[in-house]
């Protein structure tokens, strides 16, 4: 957001969402120089707003300058994400991470992005670019591809007039393909990514049924190219989603 300025008319919870989407996992803490660059609002407003939201909970003051707040982490608790998908689902992810071992994945649609709202791993597990909260590609990820085969072809069509970038040498960036990738999902029942966000990485991952007022969401594992036992993997992962789906129907435990 750097090098915005204070439009005209722009209401104070804009400039304040500004803010706080200012700070990043590499930038958890930013003094009042550094949020007002990366805000593109003036240090007086910085300043200004950064002292009612430090009132408010939503900002922390730290030795150095501010950090998200805990009352706003407080509030992002009583989502039905939080609430509803991911309580729901947590007793059958970890079942998944005891029976593979691997990353376990919960990812959300969030506009055209997997948005990460659990993740279980462990000292066998191999490392990932995901994080809590954290957004990855859709088209590069597992979970992100099996979201992909929930979606109508409006959304497919709309999906695919944006730039798709290439985030190793094994991304699958081309239309044709990724269709064919999409409808191989939706005859399987669940999708895969080989290498194609993490070199040496291999994803498996299976949509949730749909439930109303939720968004569409997906599980997934992550395991290493040298043991990726698709034929082991898949069945699991698709078991998982079904039950997290019975669970938040209440039709399951």
């Amino acid at each position: 957001m750097a090098g915005r300025t204070n439009a005209p008319g722009e209401s104070v919870l804009v400039r304040a969402s500004r803010m706080l989407r200012a700070f990043s996992e590499d930038e958890p803490d930013l003094d009042l120089g550094a949020l007002s660059a990366r805000s593109g609002l003036p240090r007086s407003t910085t300043h200004r707003i950064a002292t009612e939201l430090v009132t408010l909970g939503l900002l922390d003051r730290t030795a150095t300058g501010y950090t998200v707040g805990t009352g706003l982490w407080e509030i992002g608790e009583l989502s039905p994400v939080s609430l509803r998908l991911r309580e729901r689902a947590l007793p059958h992810l970890l079942e998944l991470y005891a029976a593979t071992g691997e990353n376990v994945h919960l990812a959300l649609l969030a506009g055209t992005e997997a948005l990460y709202v659990a993740r279980l791993t462990g000292p066998g597990s191999v490392p990932t670019l995901s994080r809590m909260g954290g957004r990855l590609p859709l088209h590069t990820t597992g979970v992100g591809k099996a979201l992909l085969a929930t979606q109508d072809a409006a959304w497919l069509d709309a999906f695919f007039a944006l730039p798709r970038e290439r985030e190793t040498l094994h991304s699958v960036t081309d239309e044709a393909a990724l269709r064919d990738e999409i409808a191989r999902a939706r005859a399987s029942g669940y999708a895969t990514t080989r290498q194609e966000m993490t070199l040496g990485n291999v994803s498996i991952a299976a949509a949730l049924p749909h439930v109303a007022g939720l968004p569409r969401a997906a599980v997934g594992v992550v395991t290493h190219l040298g043991r990726a036992d698709e034929g082991r993997l898949a069945p699991l992962v698709m078991r998982t989603a079904a039950e997290i789906g019975r669970s938040l129907s209440g039709t399951g435990a």
